[in-house]
């Protein structure tokens, strides 16, 4: 489940509906009722946050997302979009690690999931992460 104030436009998760999940995009915020509109490939509907699931980042939802991926001769990996980057300590260990746009470093110490890799990066670089 996600919570419903860690959600925002744009943001990608998956939506059960019958007890199947689809990946989609939040399209719209219900604050008053706490509904989250998303669009799946099947069709937009409104859930529940206890119906919404995190999609945790990985090399495949990074390169979806249109990251260069550059592995150095030390065996960390770097993820590069413009002058956004993410830093690996090793290849495939989204556990901990650093990212970083300009200025602005943050440390991560745990796996994070795609919604909230976009709002670090749009809060970081003042534009939205999508497919």
């Amino acid at each position: 489940m996600i919570k419903f104030n860690e959600l925002k436009i744009g943001d990608i998760v998956n939506a059960e509906y019958e007890s199947a999940l689809r990946q989609g995009e939040v399209t719209d915020l219900d604050r008053e009722d706490k509904l989250v509109c998303v669009q799946t490939e099947v069709q937009e509907f409104w859930y529940e946050p206890q119906h919404l699931f995190p999609i945790l980042v990985n090399d495949e939802q990074l390169d979806k997302l249109g990251f260069e991926k550059l592995e150095n001769t030390d065996g960390t990996v770097k993820y590069m979009k413009e002058a956004f980057r993410i830093l690996l300590p090793r290849k495939g260990d989204f556990s901990s690690f650093e990212m970083w746009y300009r200025e602005d470093r943050r440390h991560i110490s745990h796996p994070i999931a795609l919604h909230e890799l976009q709002n670090h990066y749009s809060q970081m670089t003042k534009v939205e992460l999508a497919y």
